[in-house]
């Protein structure tokens, strides 16, 4: 009888989930060409429900971000890469196009800048050790390819600089932090650095993330030849975009994890590969003119044949995404129940959003263009999300002490959340204003 019980139990449990879940994905399939309209985002239903589904709430998901560390990391890890693949094949610009200065200067000059600012404020107003101040500003320093999806590019080919920027600059800096976070484990003791650095600069910075670029890159460009190849000529390989998506994905992650690289920056370059091969297989010709044709005759078609594996590729990443946003901001809304909400952390974040981050983009794109309304506007979303959970909860797994785990986590997840909040409320009337203001039609 008691086996019958705990099996009926289960049952109960794994429908009222299906109930749960279904709800939510049918709520947002009705409601989300509303919410595109009105000053909110989809990720703040998705913080919601998650808050509601912990157990302050329905008791339905209890997550710890210290003892679940693990599961969590493997979760915004798949989040991350499925999203900075999609961020890849969505740039449909030549990599030589001076439109890539900026993204470049953001992933670099201002990461670098928004790092040190941040660690300065964990020594000198949070007293925390050096190492630990460095992983905290590590933390904040990659904006999130996942919940910034309303502030990027819309379509291939859309050369808007601030879409451009911030979407290509998620894209670059999720990777480019990893380093960072490894000098801070290091300087917490937990990983080696080599004498005065000399291993973290030549492993961890220059090999992981020049390899990283170099096999992602390769690895996408191989697989793009090789499908068009065999779709043009031999009519094979036709079909299943989602299982092409989805190994490149494992391969370029697969194999720059292996040799040492970054996989983030790797799965990026993969994505911007299949790109670049469309692109210049098409002559540079409008996006609008190689839109997404779905015949089988279109598939190898000389001239079709790259744009419908291309956009196949990314029709299906961008659903994927979709999904794996949901799963990845309820567990966030679980997560507000597990740590404890201080003014320590809303200082933090209002320093982040309302100085740091303005600052640091003013002086990184100070070579290109002044204090206008595109710096701005990059300035102010610099959104915080998924790809930060992912190297807290990688942090912890690499033995940080327990106390500093439970207030970097405090830190972070509730910077997090205010950064859903705050961006998910601003970003429909500010971008209505910037297409306002440089011409076009709305952005909300």
């Amino acid at each position: 009888m008691e086996q019958v019980s705990v099996d009926g139990k289960r049952a109960m449990w794994f429908a009222v989930w299906c109930l749960v879940v279904g709800g939510v994905l049918v709520f947002m399939a009705l409601a989300g060409s509303v919410i595109r309209r009105i000053p909110l985002s989809s990720a703040m239903f998705y913080l919601g429900i998650g808050y509601a589904l912990s157990p302050v709430g329905a008791g339905l998901l209890n997550v710890d971000p210290v003892a679940d560390a693990e599961l969590l990391e493997h979760l915004t890890e798949v989040a991350v890469i499925v999203s900075l693949f999609t961020a890849g094949l969505k740039l449909r610009v030549p990599l030589s196009d001076p439109l890539w200065r900026g993204p470049v200067l953001l992933a670099t000059v201002s990461m670098a800048i928004t790092i040190g600012l941040v660690a300065a404020i964990g020594v000198l107003a949070l007293a925390l050790p050096i190492g630990a101040a460095v992983l905290l500003g590590a933390l904040f320093a990659p904006t999130d390819p996942v919940l910034a999806s309303d502030v990027q590019v819309r379509r291939p080919g859309d050369r808007d600089q601030v879409r451009f920027d911030l979407t290509a600059e998620a894209g670059l800096n999720d990777g480019m932090a990893f380093p960072f976070v490894m000098l801070g484990l290091g300087l917490l003791g937990r990983h080696d650095l080599g004498p005065f650095g000399v291993k973290w600069l030549a492993v961890d910075v220059v090999w992981a993330i020049l390899v990283g670029l170099v096999i992602g890159f390769v690895l996408g460009t191989l697989v793009s030849r090789l499908v068009l190849y065999l779709r043009k000529i031999h009519r094979e390989a036709i079909g299943l975009d989602n299982f092409l998506a989805l190994g490149l994905i494992g391969v370029a992650y697969g194999s720059a994890v292996l040799v040492g690289a970054w996989g983030f920056l790797a799965v990026f370059a993969a994505g911007l590969a299949v790109r670049y091969e469309e692109l210049r297989r098409n002559g540079g010709r409008n996006a609008e003119e190689v839109k997404d044709p779905t015949s089988e005759e279109d598939a190898v078609h000389p001239e079709k044949a790259p744009a419908v594996m291309t956009e196949g590729v990314l029709k299906f990443n961008e659903q994927a995404e979709q999904v794996l946003e949901v799963a990845a901001v309820l567990v966030l809304g679980a997560l507000l129940a597990a740590t404890q909400p201080t003014w320590t952390a809303v200082g933090l974040a209002a320093a982040l959003f309302f100085v740091i981050r303005p600052a640091s983009v003013y002086l990184g794109l100070a070579p290109l263009r002044g204090a206008g309304v595109q710096t701005a506007m990059i300035g102010w979303f610099g959104v915080r999300g998924v790809g930060s959970m992912y190297y807290l909860t990688h942090a912890i797994g690499q033995g940080v002490p327990a106390d500093l785990a439970r207030t970097l986590s405090e830190l972070v997840v509730w910077t997090i959340a205010l950064s859903v909040i705050i961006h998910g409320v601003s970003v429909t009337p500010a971008m209505n204003w910037y297409a306002a203001r440089v011409g076009g039609r709305s952005a909300g």
